[in-house]
């Protein structure tokens, strides 16, 4: 074959190898470019939240707390916002007044700035804190925790006059004070895993228990502790410790000299209870 001839078929091969290219460039489906991704208006605003458990009573640390953005429309005033440094440090160092929780944003109402105690901080306005002496046996065996609610219950021995009769020894028994709040028993304040009303399996067995009481409840118990041979603390439900709880603020005022000037208490003798009215 002459070179002339070969030279032309290779001319003609190569164009139409280059034409079936632009053929099939030109009846393909033209590539669209993707969409650019629109910047989503989440409309948040830097909030301080804590970053793990924080106990009532624990001073914050700067690992306590750190911002996180939080819609603004979910944003109560009592948050900490904006971000600023100056805001965060002035958290560091106050006192937790109650529990938080990792990820719940820090409030001005639950932190506490004060030079006095953390007890009287935390005391709500016209309450008094008074210890009582306790025990396993005289506070449901160690399962009264801070916050729980109770009855104190006053037991003594007493011998009627004139009664050559008896048996035995006779006991008094009286619930002084009903649905009172447990602020702490000995230096324990709140337990960390305390939540939902449950108390886990902690246990907290101490000598004293601190109580939150109206200065009136102050002065019975006062008294009680002088007259009765033990006090013990009758752990009620959490269902039944609300403020409107039947025998709420039904306190035992003739101990100290109440406006009717006695009381109605239960004698206990021989193992029988009955109703007693007048007896001091």
């Amino acid at each position: 074959m002459k070179l002339s001839r070969v030279a032309v078929l290779g001319v003609a091969a190569g164009a139409g190898l280059i034409a079936m290219v632009l053929a099939f460039n030109l009846t393909a489906p033209p590539k669209t470019a993707p969409a650019p991704t629109k910047q989503a208006n989440l409309n948040t605003e830097k909030v301080l939240v804590a970053t793990k458990d924080v106990s009532m009573g624990t001073t914050i640390t700067a690992g306590d707390v750190a911002w996180r953005d939080w819609p603004k429309d979910s944003i109560s005033g009592q948050f900490i916002t904006g971000g600023a440094h100056d805001a965060e440090v002035a958290v560091i160092g106050t006192v937790a007044r109650a529990a938080f929780y990792a990820g719940e944003p820090i409030s001005d109402a639950k932190l506490i700035r004060s030079d006095h105690g953390f007890m009287s901080a935390i005391l709500p306005e016209g309450k008094r804190a008074v210890a009582v002496k306790i025990s396993a046996d005289t506070s449901a065996g160690g399962f009264i925790l801070p916050n729980d609610h109770v009855d104190v219950i006053m037991t003594r021995r007493v011998n009627q006059s004139g009664n050559g009769n008896s048996s035995g020894p006779e006991y008094i028994t009286e619930t002084i004070l009903n649905n009172v709040r447990v602020l702490a028993i000995d230096q324990t304040v709140d337990k960390t895993n305390k939540k939902n009303g449950s108390s886990g399996s902690d246990t907290v067995v101490g000598r004293t228990a601190t109580l939150e009481l109206t200065p009136e409840q102050a002065k019975i118990i006062t008294v009680a502790e002088q007259m009765s041979d033990r006090l013990n603390l009758a752990l009620r439900s959490v269902s039944d410790s609300s403020p409107n709880a039947p025998g709420t603020g039904k306190d035992a005022m003739n101990l100290i000299g109440g406006p009717n000037g006695e009381g109605t208490v239960t004698l206990v003798k021989n193992g029988i209870a009955k109703q007693v009215t007048g007896v001091r």
